[in-house]
């Protein structure tokens, strides 16, 4: 009981001493984002391995997800009457939920795990120590790009992922339940509203921001070479999703109450 006590003690003060760094490492990317100079290469730069390369894999995943959400829902509303209303309920929820959180778990997994792999690379190699010896700021040159990119970049993704899982469902829809594309979008005209797609787009702004910096502040202390560097990006990966399912919680809460 004693060593369990311990071991106990031990974890919470690694855990609140993770939270501190991680806080001060987040301050310190906001703060130098905001300052001069702007490397808008290097910010380019990860907007297209963080934005554009991404762009493939969320249309595919949002149009079968559309689909096979108006089969799901086709079969079920059909026991009521209701199959014309699977258009709108798909649609209402890509836009406030599925769409950000696909988005945020999907490109959070491949984007994170870059991330901690190359800073971690670096680590490992002393290369970060370099940059230090040279006068540059690590966290200006390395975690401020992928920061700011990958803020850009989540809002963006989720709004092709909306439009790519809409377009699956009405795909889906004239299909199997008959409803064409005019009646669909009809439809979901009355039930979808600009406030459903912001409180989906800006809940991305949170997850991005949360994905750079796992995976800036994990990679920036890892430690054991390349195992240390596998065991890393794993841990960035599970960390990542499990704070973008929590804090989709807690953001769903918030913009309810408004």
């Amino acid at each position: 009981m004693k060593d369990f006590i311990i071991q106990l003690g031990r974890l919470c003060t690694s855990s609140i001493e993770h939270i501190g760094d991680l806080s001060v490492l987040l301050y310190r990317t906001i703060r130098s984002s905001l300052m001069p100079p702007f490397n808008l290469r290097l910010i380019v730069e990860q907007l297209e391995e963080i934005g554009f390369k991404s762009i493939p894999i969320v249309i595919l995943s949002a149009m079968a997800i559309g689909m096979v959400m108006v089969l799901q829902l086709a079969y079920g509303f059909g026991r009521f009457g209701a199959k014309s209303l699977v258009g709108s309920v798909v649609s209402l929820a890509f836009v406030r939920e599925l769409g950000p959180v696909l988005t945020s778990l999907l490109v959070g997994g491949r984007v994170g795990s870059g991330i901690t792999a190359e800073i971690g690379s670096m680590k490992v190699t002393e290369q970060i120590d370099a940059l230090r010896t040279l006068g540059a700021d690590p966290i200006k040159k390395l975690v401020v790009p992928r920061f700011i990119a990958a803020v850009i970049s989540f809002p963006f993704l989720t709004i092709i992922a909306d439009l790519a899982g809409i377009v699956g469902a009405m795909i889906m829809a004239e299909i199997e339940l008959g409803v064409t594309p005019r009646l669909f979008i009809s439809g979901m005209a009355g039930w979808v509203f600009i406030s459903d797609l912001l409180s989906g787009v800006l809940k991305t702004v949170f997850f991005g921001s949360i994905v750079a910096i796992i995976g800036c502040y994990i990679g920036m202390n890892t430690e054991g070479g390349t195992q240390g560097v596998g065991r890393a990006t794993t841990l960035t990966v599970v960390v990542s999703l499990v704070l973008i399912i929590i804090g989709d919680f807690f953001l769903t809460k918030l913009f309810l109450m408004f």
